[in-house]
């Protein structure tokens, strides 16, 4: 009984997570497309407004991160509502692609771009780039380690998640 209820709020915790991510999806879309500015006084590093957003992987993956949330989330209530029996497996490959893209964003901003950039990684994190480049990926993987049942993903499964970067790097 104890591991059902502990495996319930895992969901829940998870649920919750994916929505804040849906939610930070939302904000950031909206202020880069609008092409409003929350920093003031300072100049933006990578950001643009409009359909340029897209050009950036960053926001491709983001936004691919918000839509996969969104479902993970809905068959996550279906499960704890006993509408289906288990999440299939091809919603844990998405959200681990989903994540990953999410991350290697995380990992070149504060590892490559952020040292290299005047005003360095703090320069990085203004306006929308804040849920981009931080909060996003860190609430993916948070929610992707502790809280998802990733267990049904295999060593083979993982090299699914290089295929956006790969599809990127095609185009780029």
């Amino acid at each position: 009984m104890k591991k059902v209820k502990k495996q319930n709020n895992s969901y829940i915790y998870s649920i919750i997570c994916n929505l804040v991510i849906v939610v930070f999806t939302m904000v950031a879309s909206f202020i880069l497309f609008s092409g409003i500015k929350i920093t003031l006084g300072t100049e933006l590093v990578l950001e643009t407004g409009r359909l340029g957003m897209f050009q950036f992987f960053t926001v491709d993956s983001n936004i691919f991160m918000g839509i996969v949330a969104l479902l993970f989330m809905i068959k996550e209530m279906e499960f704890l509502k006993g509408k289906i029996k288990e999440i299939p497996k091809s919603y844990y490959l998405l959200k681990l692609i989903a994540t990953t893209s999410v991350v290697l964003t995380f990992v070149i901003v504060f590892i490559y771009l952020g040292p290299i950039f005047e005003g360095g990684t703090i320069s990085m994190l203004r306006n929308s780039n804040i849920f981009l480049h931080l909060l996003m990926p860190l609430l993916s993987m948070i929610t992707f380690m502790f809280f998802e049942k990733t267990d049904v993903i295999n060593i083979k499964n993982t090299f699914v998640s290089i295929i956006p970067m790969s599809i990127y790097g095609i185009f780029i």
